[in-house]
């Protein structure tokens, strides 16, 4: 039985993999080097999704403008780099439901805004052998909503996304990854178990969405 999808592509923080705790403490570990306020994980939850350089933007008083902002950037992603599977872990049925797809025929890639070697060291601490294709921050790739990322995992895949029996749909928690979907023109699915939640996702355009693991499963493999 030939699947709607053949290419499923995710949504790395708070789809995939729970990162808050990490990206906060790594985060406040940066601050506190420099004297700066701190912030709880409820408030970098809606700092991230925009990529590392708008996180340190939105946890600065002073944004871009602080004369420090860039060697702040640098700190923060070396350090992540090296703490970035402390308290992480893959959200509950999250690897049986790769697992299914990819024994449905279903290939399986990521595209985050995660700076990508963090992302592939992530994807082989938790998920080892699960991802065809990993996308991620590095020079010359715009952050999204833009669509470049999906645009070079279709490429990849050797497919277009969007032709008969080579489909692709892009999966993920928050308004930026609706963004990102539909602007590299592909049907979007949200999941509730994120950084954002059901009400959030629906008012960001979300036309489906999943409430766990074993049901975005099931839709994909049905």
């Amino acid at each position: 039985m030939r699947m709607k999808y053949s290419l499923a592509i995710f949504d790395m923080d708070g789809t995939i993999l729970n990162t808050l705790d990490d990206m906060t403490d790594s985060l406040n570990e940066i601050l506190t080097k420099y004297n700066l306020p701190l912030h709880t994980v409820d408030e970098v939850r809606f700092m991230v999704g925009n990529g590392i350089p708008k996180l340190i933007e939105r946890a600065l008083a002073d944004g871009r403008s602080n004369p420090q902002f860039e060697q702040i950037l640098a700190d923060f992603i070396a350090y992540y780099e090296k703490h970035c599977a402390i308290k992480t872990a893959p959200y509950d049925g999250v690897v049986d439901c790769i697992k299914t797809l990819r024994a449905a025929g279903i290939k399986i890639a990521v595209n985050t805004n995660k700076v990508e070697p963090a992302a592939i060291a992530l994807c082989d601490d938790y998920f080892p052998g699960l991802f065809d294709i990993i996308s991620g921050s590095r020079p010359g790739m715009p952050p999204k909503p833009a669509p470049d990322g999906i645009y070079e995992i279709l490429s990849r895949a050797g497919m277009d996304g969007k032709s008969e029996g080579q489909r692709a749909v892009f999966i993920g928690d928050s308004d930026v990854d609706m963004q990102t979907g539909m602007n590299a023109g592909l049907d979007v699915i949200g999941v509730d178990w994120g950084f954002r939640g059901k009400k959030f996702l629906e008012e960001h355009g979300a036309k489906v969405i999943m409430m766990n693991a074993a049901e975005l499963a099931g839709y994909l493999t049905k």
